[in-house]
């Protein structure tokens, strides 16, 4: 890193961060905690709830964040199929390591409420990766069972969810549990370095973020003459708002998180959307929107502008740009290129990368390991609600200011999760959906 956070303007630096760039392996979310050391050769043992493609990442790099001191000992998931397939996959992956997937036949839970089963064994570490429409009431039991967590994102899909993780996050931080979230670009070495480089002040104060997230369509299964509503719509769960949140809430949530980092992980004052169905054909495309467009205001002229998209045969973009008193800067996490530019000065990051996905848990099972606590709980639900807020603005057609939003009432989904019947509500229509 630069000696100076402000060099002069005249100097046009490219920096170079080495593999010193690993100082920023621990983030600002590190806190001492008075939870007793877990301390080698003892062995951490972990259940994972979703056996899906991300639970199976999820399970492959918490087994990986130590050599041979990490077990999986506990699986649950709503279809017996996933948790067979999960398991082979892992230990082919780990290879000389499978004996880490340590499963037994009794451990293996399947059904709505086998979590519940998996929390109430002896595990150290629960990894939540079910869709998002489960995550308040996994989050809540696990914290109850004083139960180290790994959750994927986002954190809920409407406010009473929301409202629910926040009071779950303030509780583990009072047990000195370890809450951890799957935004996984807040673990990537470069993020990091130009998030750092940003909030030096090297540019000026923010005054605008735009982020995008224009993608493709996800795939879908066709309904089978024997499955339930439930089912069918489970197999497809993308594509229903009251298990995804729609796609704002279930993929963008990662630009938005940037956004909140950006802004110092505070509130906007409102927002206003626009979006709509314009491709989505068929009942596999459940009662999602295909874009969105949002404008959020902080105040005092400070303003964030996003957009996402899920239609075929368009431009690919997930980039992200800051706009500041002095210059401006660019993420393009995939290229990758991160830069920051103001006058003659440019920073450009040309260090080393990492895998953010492995670093997760690398941050969490060290954490564990030395008595600290990682406490993601203020941003992840943060970063979460301003992906609901979008979409509340763009399917009403409204501006939502934080207050409203954190106050909605509206609960998506069914009371009781069970095999059979779930109606699907309408496509929501801008101007006639109502804000509740």
């Amino acid at each position: 890193m630069t000696d100076s956070p402000n060099p002069s303007p005249s100097r046009r630096a490219v920096i170079k961060t080495a593999a010193a760039a690993s100082t920023l392996a621990l983030g600002p979310q590190v806190f001492g905690s008075a939870r007793p050391v877990a301390t080698d050769p003892e062995v951490l043992r972990i259940g994972l709830v979703g056996c899906g493609g991300r639970g199976s990442g999820a399970a492959l790099n918490a087994l990986r964040a130590e050599e041979g001191t990490v077990m999986l000992t506990a699986v649950a998931d709503v279809f017996p199929e996933r948790i067979e397939s999960c398991l082979s996959n892992l230990k082919n992956s780990l290879g000389e390591g499978a004996g880490r997937v340590a499963v037994e036949p009794e451990q293996r839970f399947t059904g709505f409420d086998a979590y519940k089963k998996l929390l109430a064994t002896d595990i150290d570490v629960v990894l939540l990766a079910t869709p998002p429409g489960f995550r308040p009431e996994h989050l809540k039991a696990a914290v109850a069972a004083d139960k180290h967590i790994f959750t994927e994102k986002p954190m809920a899909v409407d406010a009473p969810g929301i409202r629910s993780v926040y009071a779950t996050a303030k509780e583990a931080k009072r047990k000195n549990l370890n809450l951890a979230s799957g935004f996984c670009w807040r673990k990537n070495i470069r993020h990091r370095a130009w998030f750092e480089e940003l909030h030096s002040g090297r540019i000026g104060e923010v005054r605008a973020f735009h982020s995008t997230y224009n993608a493709s369509p996800l795939g879908t299964h066709k309904r089978q003459p024997e499955w339930s509503d439930m089912e069918f719509q489970l197999k497809n769960w993308h594509h229903f708002n009251w298990i995804s949140g729609d796609h704002i809430v279930e993929q963008a949530c990662h630009s938005l998180d940037k956004q909140n980092w950006a802004m110092g992980d505070r509130p906007p004052l409102s927002a206003t959307a626009v979006g709509g169905r314009q491709v989505h054909r068929g009942e596999e495309r459940g009662n999602i929107f295909d874009h969105f467009g949002v404008t959020y205001d902080y105040g005092d002229g400070v303003m964030a502008f996003h957009q996402s998209r899920q239609m075929p045969n368009c431009d690919f973009e997930n980039n992200d740009y800051v706009f500041c008193e002095k210059g401006h800067g660019i993420i393009n996490g995939w290229a990758p290129l991160h830069l920051l530019a103001g006058g003659d000065d440019e920073w450009v990051y040309d260090g080393p990368g990492n895998d953010m996905y492995q670093q997760e848990h690398d941050e969490l099972f060290a954490a564990i390991r030395a008595g600290e606590v990682v406490d993601d709980g203020g941003f992840m639900t943060t970063s979460s609600m301003l992906s609901i807020m979008g979409r509340m603005s763009a399917y009403t057609g409204k501006t939502i200011t934080w207050e409203q939003a954190m106050a909605s009432e509206e609960k998506l989904g069914p009371e009781r999760h069970a095999w059979g019947p779930v109606p699907v509500p309408p496509v929501p229509v801008p101007g006639t959906t109502q804000f509740t």
